[in-house]
Protein backbone atom coordinates (compact mmCIF):
# COMPACT_ATOMS: atom_id res chain seq x y z
CA UNK A 1 0.00 0.00 0.00
CA UNK A 2 1.23 3.25 -0.96
CA UNK A 3 1.05 6.37 1.13
CA UNK A 4 -1.76 7.94 -1.33
CA UNK A 5 -3.97 5.10 -1.03
CA UNK A 6 -7.00 5.77 0.62
CA UNK A 7 -8.49 3.86 3.73
CA UNK A 8 -12.77 5.17 3.26
CA UNK A 9 -12.34 8.35 1.98
CA UNK A 10 -9.43 9.78 3.45
CA UNK A 11 -5.53 8.95 3.04
CA UNK A 12 -2.54 7.30 5.11
CA UNK A 13 -1.21 10.63 5.28
CA UNK A 14 -4.78 12.02 6.68
CA UNK A 15 -5.30 9.27 9.47
CA UNK A 16 -1.34 9.50 10.65
CA UNK A 17 -1.89 13.76 11.15
CA UNK A 18 -5.04 13.21 12.07
CA UNK A 19 -3.67 10.38 15.00
CA UNK A 20 -0.86 12.08 16.07
CA UNK A 21 -2.60 15.73 16.12
CA UNK A 22 -5.13 13.95 18.91
CA UNK A 23 -2.42 12.59 20.50
CA UNK A 24 -0.22 15.27 21.29
CA UNK A 25 -3.84 17.49 21.41
CA UNK A 26 -5.00 15.55 24.63
CA UNK A 27 -1.80 15.34 25.51
CA UNK A 28 -1.95 19.68 26.81
CA UNK A 29 -5.74 19.23 27.24
CA UNK A 30 -5.74 16.68 29.75
CA UNK A 31 -2.83 18.65 31.22
CA UNK A 32 -4.63 21.74 31.02
CA UNK A 33 -7.87 20.10 32.65
CA UNK A 34 -5.70 18.95 35.47
CA UNK A 35 -3.99 22.52 36.06
CA UNK A 36 -7.38 24.45 35.76
CA UNK A 37 -9.90 22.18 37.28
CA UNK A 38 -8.53 19.60 39.46
CA UNK A 39 -5.11 22.20 40.48
CA UNK A 40 -6.52 25.18 39.82
CA UNK A 41 -4.08 27.76 38.06
CA UNK A 42 -3.53 30.04 41.27
CA UNK A 43 -2.12 26.55 42.98
CA UNK A 44 -0.21 25.79 39.69
CA UNK A 45 1.42 29.23 39.48
CA UNK A 46 2.30 28.73 43.08
CA UNK A 47 4.22 25.25 42.80
CA UNK A 48 5.54 25.46 39.67
CA UNK A 49 6.74 29.25 39.60
CA UNK A 50 6.55 31.23 42.32
CA UNK A 51 8.16 28.79 44.81
CA UNK A 52 10.91 27.37 42.52
CA UNK A 53 11.57 30.71 40.83
CA UNK A 54 11.28 33.68 43.21
CA UNK A 55 14.80 33.92 43.94
CA UNK A 56 15.62 34.32 39.99
CA UNK A 57 15.57 37.28 37.68
CA UNK A 58 12.33 36.95 36.90
CA UNK A 59 10.07 39.24 38.19
CA UNK A 60 6.70 37.53 40.55
CA UNK A 61 4.21 39.81 37.88
CA UNK A 62 5.49 37.45 35.02
CA UNK A 63 5.93 34.26 37.14
CA UNK A 64 2.23 35.10 38.15
CA UNK A 65 1.05 35.96 34.35
CA UNK A 66 2.70 32.77 32.97
CA UNK A 67 2.01 30.56 35.84
CA UNK A 68 -1.75 31.23 35.55
CA UNK A 69 -1.87 31.28 31.93
CA UNK A 70 -0.31 28.46 31.00
CA UNK A 71 -3.05 25.60 32.41
CA UNK A 72 -5.47 27.97 30.13
CA UNK A 73 -3.23 27.87 26.91
CA UNK A 74 -2.79 24.01 27.51
CA UNK A 75 -6.72 23.67 28.13
CA UNK A 76 -7.50 24.93 24.95
CA UNK A 77 -4.79 24.89 22.42
CA UNK A 78 -4.87 21.44 23.09
CA UNK A 79 -8.81 21.05 22.60
CA UNK A 80 -8.33 23.10 19.18
CA UNK A 81 -5.30 21.39 17.99
CA UNK A 82 -7.27 17.41 18.59
CA UNK A 83 -10.11 19.35 16.87
CA UNK A 84 -7.88 21.01 13.88
CA UNK A 85 -9.40 24.13 14.50
CA UNK A 86 -7.05 27.19 14.16
CA UNK A 87 -3.83 24.60 14.03
CA UNK A 88 -1.31 26.71 13.40
CA UNK A 89 -2.08 29.10 16.20
CA UNK A 90 -2.54 26.33 18.73
CA UNK A 91 0.79 24.68 17.46
CA UNK A 92 2.49 28.49 17.91
CA UNK A 93 1.21 28.55 21.60
CA UNK A 94 1.97 24.75 22.94
CA UNK A 95 5.21 25.79 21.05
CA UNK A 96 6.12 28.53 22.97
CA UNK A 97 5.09 26.61 26.22
CA UNK A 98 7.15 23.97 25.49
CA UNK A 99 9.64 26.74 24.89
CA UNK A 100 8.91 27.98 28.36
CA UNK A 101 9.49 24.96 30.10
CA UNK A 102 12.45 24.03 28.51
CA UNK A 103 14.05 27.32 29.66
CA UNK A 104 12.53 26.73 32.93
CA UNK A 105 14.27 23.70 33.64
CA UNK A 106 17.46 24.34 32.57
CA UNK A 107 17.59 27.82 34.54
CA UNK A 108 17.25 25.75 37.74
CA UNK A 109 19.22 22.43 36.31
CA UNK A 110 21.43 23.38 33.10
CA UNK A 111 21.59 19.55 32.27
CA UNK A 112 18.10 18.90 33.15
CA UNK A 113 17.15 15.68 30.71
CA UNK A 114 14.55 16.80 28.53
CA UNK A 115 13.54 13.22 26.91
CA UNK A 116 11.26 12.40 29.79
CA UNK A 117 8.08 14.64 28.66
CA UNK A 118 9.19 17.62 26.34
CA UNK A 119 11.04 16.02 23.83
CA UNK A 120 7.93 13.67 23.19
CA UNK A 121 5.74 16.36 23.26
CA UNK A 122 7.61 18.53 21.04
CA UNK A 123 8.45 15.69 18.42
CA UNK A 124 4.97 15.13 17.71
CA UNK A 125 3.90 18.86 17.48
CA UNK A 126 6.80 19.32 15.18
CA UNK A 127 4.98 16.86 13.17
CA UNK A 128 1.43 18.35 13.54
CA UNK A 129 3.19 21.66 12.72
CA UNK A 130 4.78 20.95 9.57
CA UNK A 131 2.20 18.29 8.13
CA UNK A 132 0.62 19.81 4.77
CA UNK A 133 -2.61 21.01 5.26
CA UNK A 134 -3.93 18.96 2.55
CA UNK A 135 -2.59 15.96 4.14
CA UNK A 136 -5.04 17.16 7.40
CA UNK A 137 -8.38 16.16 6.20
CA UNK A 138 -9.88 15.53 9.19
CA UNK A 139 -9.61 18.67 10.83
CA UNK A 140 -12.25 21.36 11.57
CA UNK A 141 -9.91 23.48 9.19
CA UNK A 142 -10.08 21.91 5.77
CA UNK A 143 -13.76 20.83 6.51
CA UNK A 144 -13.93 25.22 6.90
CA UNK A 145 -11.34 25.79 3.65
CA UNK A 146 -13.57 23.17 1.91
CA UNK A 147 -17.01 25.21 2.89
CA UNK A 148 -15.36 28.65 1.61
CA UNK A 149 -13.95 27.21 -1.43
CA UNK A 150 -17.66 26.75 -2.35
Amino acid sequence: MTTNETHGNATGWAWATFTVRWVVGLIFFMAGWFKCFDMGPIAHAEQFFIGPYSETWIPTWLLWSIGTSIPVVELVAGAALCLGFRKREASVLLGLILISVTYGHLMLDPLFGITGHIFPRLVLLVFVSIAPPQFDELSVDHWLAKRKAG
